[in-house]
């Protein structure tokens, strides 16, 4: 039963991972590239931040492959995700306080990308790990 559950909670997790990926370049790439609606739905939009999350999106379809594939240094992709992406939250907290323009959108868009790369770094660990202790 626990491995059966460990290949569900994976196959979750990189699914969850390259889902995410493709629709974070697909909506960042529309703010940065495409001078239309998007861009003007995107409002007071953060520009490091959506350039930031462009390309972690290409990250994440990388580690979502990554943990099909079970492989390890996958754990250590998510964990750096997980914290750049919440580096990057801080950066944007900075921008806050200092008087700079922003959508409230893009403080829960990053509280969730925080909360997803979290829990799927440490699931990753949990799953994946080769310093995963096996018990009899």
């Amino acid at each position: 039963m626990g491995r059966d559950n460990d290949k569900k909670t994976i196959l979750a997790m990189a699914a969850v991972a390259i889902a995410f990926g493709a629709l974070t370049i697909k909506s960042g790439g529309a703010v940065l590239f495409f001078n239309g609606e998007a861009r003007v739905a995107a409002g007071h939009y953060v520009e490091f931040v959506v350039w930031f999350n462009f390309f972690a999106g290409f990250a994440y379809i990388v580690a979502g492959v990554g943990m099909l594939r079970r492989a390890t240094w996958a754990v250590g992709l998510a964990a750096f995700i997980a914290l750049s992406t919440m580096a990057v939250f801080m950066a944007f907290g900075v921008h806050v306080v200092s008087g700079g323009e922003y959508e409230m959108r893009t403080v829960m868009a990053m509280s969730v990308r925080s909360l997803v790369w979290l829990t799927i770094a440490l699931l990753a660990d949990s799953r994946l790990s080769q310093r995963r202790k096996v018990y009899p």
